[in-house]
């Protein structure tokens, strides 16, 4: 008799996330309405027949969105730069697609922002995967500076009845907090800058230290400053308990640098 041998099953977390690859896109859509919606945050609904198709998966997907920079092409034609950002909302019965835009420098995407107007064209592409997390916890910690707000609003609509989440979120002052809108049980404490400079504090960081946390199996979600996210990050797993397995730390731009996305993970 010959012997066969197998190789064991290798078990399958759950709880752990699962990536999804789409198929990107480049699409040209039509400004639909403009909203202030704090001091320094700007609501823009796009749409157009372009969004057929468009898929976006996980709360915190990033379109790529093209805007002038000031240039020419050699063919004479508007050179465009590129920002990541998460697309806030999709209705694809209306096909509209709604972005917020923090503004908080100079750069093409606030210029871009301050100034759009309806009917205007806006080219995007992507996302090019979404990055699923399973609503099986106990509870869930979302942490985020201004730019994390979309995806912090976005994930609590998401989020079923019942659903406890913790949310920890860094603004200027008062007059830059969002209202947040979710079926589930929800604790929002927002931590204020006071005028320092975005990505310059630690006010996440002593905050987070005077929160009384929920016990039980939790993932954690932090997205900021980069610097910010990676120490965050560490102080979560050192004080808190939380399972780098079920966290993920991105820094949504980088002090000092332009167009970055870091991810943090062992």
């Amino acid at each position: 008799m010959t012997s066969v041998d197998v190789a064991p099953e290798v078990a399958v977390d759950p709880r752990a996330p699962r990536r999804v690859r789409h198929e990107t896109k480049r699409r040209e859509l039509k400004v639909e309405r403009v909203e202030t919606i704090a001091a320094h945050m700007i609501r823009v609904t796009l749409s157009g027949a372009d969004l057929e198709g468009f898929t976006s998966l996980g709360f915190d997907d990033h379109i790529k969105l093209f805007f002038p920079d000031g240039g020419t092409t050699p063919e004479g034609e508007p050179s465009l730069v590129s920002r990541d950002y998460t697309p806030r909302g999709y209705d694809p019965v209306a096909k509209t697609l709604t972005v917020e835009f923090v503004i908080h420098d100079a750069g093409p995407a606030t210029q871009w922002a301050e100034h759009a107007k309806p009917g205007q064209t806006l080219r995007i592409g992507g996302p090019r995967g979404s990055f699923i997390i399973p609503l099986t916890y106990d509870w869930h910690l979302l942490i985020g500076d201004d730019t994390a707000l979309p995806a912090i609003a976005r994930r609590l609509t998401e989020y079923p009845a019942g659903t406890r989440v913790v949310v920890l979120a860094e603004v200027d002052t008062a007059a830059d907090q969002v209202t947040f809108e979710s079926k589930a049980a929800v604790t929002v404490t927002w931590a204020h800058r006071n005028g320092a400079e975005a990505g310059t504090t630690d006010v996440l960081s002593r905050t987070l230290d005077t929160m009384k946390l929920p016990a039980g199996d939790f993932y954690a979600w932090v997205a900021c400053e980069s610097l910010t996210a990676k120490g965050l990050r560490a102080q979560l797993i050192a004080d808190h308990g939380a399972n780098p397995k079920w966290m993920r730390a991105a820094g949504y731009w980088r002090r000092g640098a332009v167009a970055v996305h870091d991810t943090h993970n062992d």
